[in-house]
C-alpha cells in the first residue's frame, strides 16, 4: 500500500462505515476524507461483472458521509479489462437494452454524483474498463496503461456510455479509429489526446491520485457541485445559455458563507498564494 506524502494516516477498512453492502469485488478503505475504492478481481484482470457494476452504482448513489473525494483503482497490474466474458451471453433486444442501461445508471452515478473521482490507470484499460475510467473526473496513468476498444473487432458496439463520454474527451474521429482499426493508445499519447490528465512513473499512480484527492477534498461543497454538475452541462449547451448559467452558478457559489470566509482570508493575506 503506497502512502501519500501529504498524509500520515494509515488505511482503514471502511466497509462497515458504509450502509449499502458492497460485493467482494469492491474493497473500500478510508484515508481521512478520501474513500479508496478498489476493483478487487485481480484473477480476472478486474473485469466487470454485473455484481461489480451494481456495487459501483450503490456506492456512488449513497457514499459514506465522511468522504469528500474518491480514488478508484484496480487490484494488481490492471485497472480493468472490461466486461467479464461470463456476462457476454445471448440476450434478446430488450434484455440487451436493459443491461446496457444498467451500466449507464452506474457510470452516471459516478460522473454526476456528489464526489470527485480520481482514477488510477495501469495495465489494461479496455472496453468497459475504459468506459468506467471515462466516467471519472480526473485520470492518472502509469506507463503500463494501455487503452483500447476491442468491441469493434468483435462485431459489437460500446454499451457502457463510451459513445457519449469518449468523443467528448478524445473526439469522435479518434474513437472511430480505435474501434475500426483496433488502435491501442499508450502513455504520452493518451495524455496528448486528452484521455488522461496526468502521467506518472510506474507504481506512482496511487500516490499521485491520493495527493490530488486530498487537495480536491478541501474544495467547498458548492464549488464541487458546480464543477461536477454545472460545468459539463454548460459545455454541452449553446454559448449564450451557457454564459447565463455560468452567471447563475457563480452568483450562488460566491454568496455562500464558505466562499465569503475564504475570500476574506485571501484579502487579509492569510490564504495560500497560487503557485506556492
Amino acid at each position: 500500500m503506497i502512502e501519500s506524502a501529504s498524509t500520515s494516516e494509515s488505511p482503514v477498512p471502511a466497509q462497515e462505515e458504509h450502509a449499502p453492502a458492497l460485493p467482494s469485488s469492491l474493497q473500500l478503505e478510508r484515508r481521512g476524507p478520501v474513500a479508496v475504492l478498489t476493483l478487487a478481481r485481480q484473477h480476472k484482470r478486474n473485469a466487470l461483472d454485473d455484481a461489480t457494476v451494481l456495487g459501483l452504482e450503490a456506492f456512488f448513489c449513497s457514499p459514506p458521509e465522511w468522504a469528500r473525494a474518491v480514488v478508484l483503482r484496480g487490484e494488481g497490474k490492471h485497472f480493468s479489462a472490461g466486461l467479464d466474458l461470463n456476462e457476454l451471453r445471448r440476450r434478446d433486444l430488450l434484455e440487451s437494452l436493459t443491461h446496457s442501461r444498467m451500466w449507464h445508471r452506474a457510470f452516471s452515478a459516478i460522473e454526476f454524483g456528489s464526489l470527485p473521482v480520481i482514477a488510477v490507470l495501469s495495465g489494461a484499460v479496455i472496453g468497459g474498463g475504459l468506459e468506467l475510467a471515462a466516467s471519472a473526473h480526473i485520470r492518472v496513468a502509469e506507463p503500463s496503461a494501455f487503452f483500447a476498444l476491442p468491441e469493434g473487432q468483435r462485431g459489437l458496439f460500446v454499451g457502457g456510455g463510451g459513445a457519449v463520454r469518449l468523443p467528448r474527451l478524445i473526439g469522435a474521429a479518434k474513437m472511430a479509429d480505435m474501434m475500426l482499426t483496433g488502435r491501442v493508445l499508450r502513455g504520452d499519447e493518451a495524455e496528448r489526446v486528452g484521455l488522461v490528465q496526468y502521467t506518472v512513473a510506474e507504481g506512482d499512480g496511487f500516490a499521485k491520485a491520493l495527493e490530488l484527492a486530498e487537495a480536491v477534498a478541501q474544495v467547498s461543497p458548492i464549488t464541487t457541485l458546480a464543477v461536477l454538475h454545472a460545468l459539463p452541462r454548460i459545455a454541452d449547451i449553446d454559448r449564450d445559455t451557457g454564459l447565463f448559467m455560468e452567471a447563475l452558478v457563480a452568483s450562488a457559489a460566491s454568496s455562500s458563507h464558505e466562499a465569503q470566509h475564504l475570500m476574506a482570508e485571501f484579502l487579509e493575506g492569510r490564504a495560500k498564494k497560487v503557485g506556492r
